[in-house]
C-alpha cells in the first residue's frame, strides 16, 4: 500500500494474515449490518399487525355498543308501548265495569215491573172471575121462584155494568200482556248486551294479563341474570315502600265473599292477579333506579381492561379509556360514604346503594360530590383522570355485592333489558 505526499512517497506492506483479518473484520460488520436490518424490519411488521389487530378489536367492541345502545332503546320503546296499551286497556275496563253495572240494574228494574204487572194481571183475572161468578148466581136467582127481582130494568143495568168492568179487566189485560211481551223482549237485548260486554271483558282481561307478563318477564331476568334473587328483592323494597294512611285505601279491595256468581269470583281473582302484577312491576321500578345497571360514561371510551386477573393480580373491575376530563357518572341512586385519596386508587368516589350494593370509581382527576351527599343515576361525581397506581387517562369502576366484587359488565348486560 503506497502513501504519496508533499515530502514523499512511502508504502506499508499487509501481509496476508493481515489482509485475511481485514476482509473477515468487513464482511462480519456486513452481516451484522444485514441481520440488525432484518431483525429490525420483522420486529416492524409485527408490531404493526398487533395494532392492527388492537384497532380491528376496539372497533368491532365499539360496534357491539352501539348495536347494544339500539336494542336498548328499542326496549324502551316497547316498554313504553306496553304501558301505554295497558293504560288504554284499564280505561276500557272502567268504562265496560260502568256499563255492566248500568245494565245490571236496567235488568233489575225490569224483572222488579215484570213482576208487579204480573200480580197486576193476576188480580184482574181474580176480579174477572168472581164478576163472572156473581152474573150466574143473579142468572140463576132469576130463575127461582122463592126469590123477586126488583124489575127487568134494574137487572139490565147491572148486567151491562158487570159487562162493561169485563171489558175494560180484559183490555188491561191485553195491555199488561203487551207490555210484559215488550219487557221480555228488552230482558232479552239486555242479556245479549251483557253476554257481548263479558266477552269483551275477558278480552281485555287477556290484554291486561300479557301486557303484565311481558313488562315482567325481562325485569325478572335482569336481577337473576346479576345474581341477586327477585323474591328476596321484592320483600326488600316492600318493606321501604309498604306505608299507607289518610283518605287512601289499597289498590284492589278484598274480596267480600258474596260473590253472584262463579263467574264474578273468577274475574275477581282475575283482577287481582293483575294488579298484583302491577304492584311487583312497581316495586321492580323502584329496584331498577337503585340498582348500578347503567355505564358510568356517556361520552366515547374504550374498554381496556376486563374483570378477572391482571398481570398476576386480581382485578376487581373494569377499565374504561377516555379522553381527560370526561363526566363520570352515578349508576344509580345512592349515598356517598368515601370521597378523597385512596391508595392505588387516586382520586376516588365510594356510593352505596340500597339491598347491599356499592359502586367504585377510580383515578379521577376530579371529584364533585362530598360524603354523605344523595345522589341520583346519572348526576356527575367527578371527571376522568390518570391519578394514582395508573399508566394511563381512565376510569376504573367496581361494583360490590354484599361485599363481594362482581363483573360491572354482568349489570351493564343485563340493562339492555330494561333501558
Amino acid at each position: 500500500m503506497f502513501l504519496k505526499s508533499d515530502s514523499g512517497t512511502r508504502f506499508i506492506r499487509l501481509g496476508p494474515w493481515t489482509q485475511a483479518l481485514i476482509l473477515a473484520g468487513g464482511a462480519a460488520v456486513v452481516a451484522w449490518t444485514i441481520i440488525v436490518s432484518a431483525v429490525l424490519l420483522i420486529d416492524s411488521i409485527g408490531s404493526g399487525s398487533a395494532a392492527e389487530r388492537t384497532r380491528l378489536s376496539f372497533l368491532e367492541f365499539e360496534t357491539r355498543l352501539d348495536t347494544l345502545s339500539k336494542e336498548r332503546d328499542q326496549r324502551a320503546a316497547e316498554a313504553a308501548a306496553a304501558q301505554q296499551r295497558f293504560t288504554v286497556a284499564l280505561e276500557q275496563v272502567s268504562r265496560m265495569q260502568s256499563a255492566l253495572l248500568s245494565s245490571e240494574e236496567r235488568r233489575r228494574e225490569l224483572e222488579t215491573g215484570i213482576g208487579l204487572m204480573g200480580k197486576t194481571l193476576r188480580t184482574a183475572m181474580t176480579e174477572r172471575d168472581t164478576a163472572r161468578a156473581e152474573v150466574a148466581n143473579l142468572t140463576g136467582a132469576t130463575e127461582g121462584e122463592n126469590i123477586r127481582v126488583a124489575s127487568v130494568d134494574e137487572l139490565g143495568e147491572t148486567l151491562e155494568f158487570v159487562s162493561a168492568a169485563l171489558d175494560r179487566t180484559a183490555a188491561e189485560r191485553d195491555a199488561m200482556e203487551q207490555v210484559a211481551d215488550g219487557a221480555k223482549a228488552e230482558a232479552d237485548d239486555i242479556a245479549y248486551e251483557m253476554r257481548l260486554l263479558e266477552e269483551r271483558h275477558d278480552e281485555i282481561f287477556a290484554q291486561l294479563e300479557d301486557a303484565v307478563t311481558i313488562s315482567l318477564e325481562p325485569l325478572d331476568q335482569v336481577f337473576t341474570s346479576v345474581g341477586i334473587d327477585p323474591q328476596d328483592l321484592i320483600a326488600e323494597v316492600q318493606r321501604g315502600y309498604s306505608g299507607q294512611g289518610g283518605p287512601l285505601g289499597p289498590v284492589m279491595p278484598a274480596e267480600s265473599g258474596q260473590a253472584e256468581s262463579a263467574a264474578a269470583a273468577a274475574d275477581f281473582a282475575r283482577a287481582r292477579t293483575i294488579f298484583e302484577g302491577l304492584d311487583r312491576l312497581n316495586f321492580y321500578r323502584i329496584a331498577v333506579e337503585k340498582t348500578p345497571l347503567a355505564l358510568p360514561l356517556r361520552t366515547s371510551f374504550r374498554f381496556t381492561s376486563g374483570f378477572g386477573r391482571r398481570w398476576g393480580r386480581k382485578h376487581e373491575g373494569i377499565d374504561l379509556a377516555g379522553a381527560h376530563g370526561s363526566p363520570i357518572l352515578a349508576t344509580a341512586d345512592g349515598v356517598v360514604v368515601k370521597a378523597g385519596w385512596e391508595s392505588g386508587y387516586g382520586q376516588m368516589v365510594e356510593i352505596r346503594h340500597p339491598y347491599g350494593m356499592t359502586t367504585l370509581y377510580g383515578h379521577m382527576s376530579k371529584i364533585r360530590v362530598s360524603v354523605g351527599q344523595k345522589v341520583s343515576r346519572g348526576d356527575q361525581i367527578g371527571d376522568m383522570g390518570n391519578t394514582g397506581r395508573s399508566t394511563g387517562t381512565h376510569l376504573h369502576y367496581e361494583v360490590h355485592v354484599s361485599g363481594a366484587p362482581v363483573n360491572p359488565m354482568t349489570f351493564i348486560k343485563a340493562a339492555t333489558n330494561v333501558f
